[in-house]
């Protein structure tokens, strides 16, 4: 594990450089390896570090920032991710991820910060907004306290701080697709399609179908994919990041190719694919990049999926495993 890695001040601070790109070359996937390799660290160096890249004209980069400083769960974090909610002249896809990083961070001190922008001008900051709300009280309800206390105990498969618990009275695993879990599958499609009911709820469906990760529950998250919510849609293409599931390869191929879809979502199918990593989608990928009519943080988004691409298909060890593989490039 990277975060077991003694790490010089000298190589701690070439992660700076390489992150930062103070040299002025450092090709942007090498900066996300850096990125990722000071997440690993969870310390308060990593958070400075990563604060210092809020400066950066790349919104895609300002928003896996803002992600990796979530993951690390530190109230240190959080005068950060709060300028940059605040700050309305920057992305929103930024903005957005500095709330669902304050929902992952989960001090009840945010719960008044989040409520000032549940009437944001921007429908993924007001949405985002919500669920943070919505995440932070149930992790300190009765229920996410047990919740939290039996997960302790237990390995996880996914080790992310996801912006919503899976639904309640699922078991954990991936079981086989008898009658019951078909079922269960339904019923959750059912929640997870239910536009009346609040988006924390379908979140947590949508977890929940993850968890179960069959097949079935890839077809029943692509059935999202229909949804008027970019934010939703953004997080079932994450979702599928996370599955890796080859099946889910045509809907997310379908929804990067969507010029008329949200680049939010576009760029995370195209980091999905990225992961997945499977040969049919290297060639949308590579188009992607070097279209000159698609979006910025799309074309970016392709870059660093064909870098994890690469990874995916070859023999290193981790994807931010290596100082030498950031430092030196």
């Amino acid at each position: 594990m990277v975060a077991e890695l003694t790490v010089s001040p000298t190589e701690v601070q070439n992660l700076e450089a390489a992150l930062l790109n103070t040299a002025g070359n450092v090709p942007l996937h090498n900066r996300f390896r850096a990125l990722f390799t000071l997440k690993s660290f969870k310390n308060e160096d990593a958070i400075r570090i990563i604060s210092k890249g809020f400066q950066d004209p790349s919104a895609l980069l300002k928003h896996e920032l803002a992600y990796c400083l979530g993951q690390i769960k530190s109230p240190a974090a959080l005068p950060t991710l709060e300028a940059v909610l605040a700050d309305e002249k920057e992305d929103p896809m930024v903005r957005h991820e500095a709330a669902e990083a304050m929902g992952a961070i989960s001090s009840t001190h945010s719960l008044s910060v989040l409520k000032q922008y549940v009437n944001d001008s921007n429908r993924d900051v007001r949405e985002t907004c919500e669920i943070a709300l919505a995440k932070i009280e149930w992790d300190n309800s009765e229920e996410g306290k047990q919740h939290h206390a039996s997960s302790s105990e237990v390995p996880q498969t996914y080790t992310s701080v996801d912006p919503a618990p899976p639904t309640s009275g699922l078991l954990t695993g991936k079981p086989k697709p008898d009658d019951l879990t078909l079922d269960r599958i339904a019923q959750l499609k059912g929640q997870l399609l239910d536009k009346q009911s609040p988006l924390f709820e379908r979140y947590r469906a949508m977890f929940a179908l993850r968890n179960i990760g069959t097949a079935e529950a890839v077809d029943a998250l692509a059935a999202g994919f229909s949804d008027d919510s970019a934010l939703f849609k953004h997080e079932i293409a994450f979702v599928f990041g996370q599955l890796l599931s080859p099946h889910s390869v045509p809907a997310l191929v379908k929804v990067l190719q969507d010029a008329q879809e949200s680049d939010m979502v576009r760029h995370e199918a195209a980091e999905a694919l990225g992961g997945i990593a499977t040969p049919e989608v290297f060639p949308h990928l590579k188009e992607y990049m070097e279209r000159e009519d698609a979006p910025v943080v799309v074309r970016e988004s392709c870059q660093v999926a064909l870098d994890m691409y690469e990874y995916e298909n070859s023999d290193q060890f981790q994807y931010a495993n290596g100082l030498e593989q950031v430092v030196g490039a």
